[in-house]
């Protein structure tokens, strides 16, 4: 499965829930080490439950899916005990490109942020 193959977003703790052709989501319980100096979830934790959904939306096609351009913008904080859900939807395919939109919210529904990604499909090797 695809997860296993990510050592990070294992050990950071994340669990992929659903992955399907263009779309995926993954969940992820906040603990004390996802904390930063404020006390809130560091950015990079969200960074990263996103962009797990992002690569297995991606590349849940077969061919391997290469992100070239990444944006998230965070619009709540979210702090330790919150249950995280991120959900990858794409917007946009073809032979070589692909766009997807992935939200981030918290276990009461409330958006934590909005990630853009782009993807390079590498052509099958010959």
């Amino acid at each position: 499965m695809f997860i296993e193959k990510d050592l990070f977003a294992q050990h950071v703790g994340i669990e992929l829930i659903e992955m399907a052709e263009g779309s995926a989501k993954a969940r992820l319980k906040i603990q004390k080490h996802h904390l930063n100096g404020a006390g809130l979830t560091q950015g990079g934790v969200v960074f990263t439950l996103a962009d797990l959904v992002f690569a297995a939306a991606s590349n849940a096609y077969g061919p391997v899916a290469v992100a070239i351009n990444a944006s998230i913008s965070f619009v709540k904080a979210s702090t330790e005990g919150a249950v995280l859900t991120a959900e990858a939807k794409e917007v946009s395919r073809n032979r070589k490109l692909a766009s997807y939109t992935i939200h981030v919210t918290d276990d009461r529904q409330e958006m934590i942020a909005i990630f853009q990604g782009m993807v390079y499909i590498k052509p099958p090797r010959k």
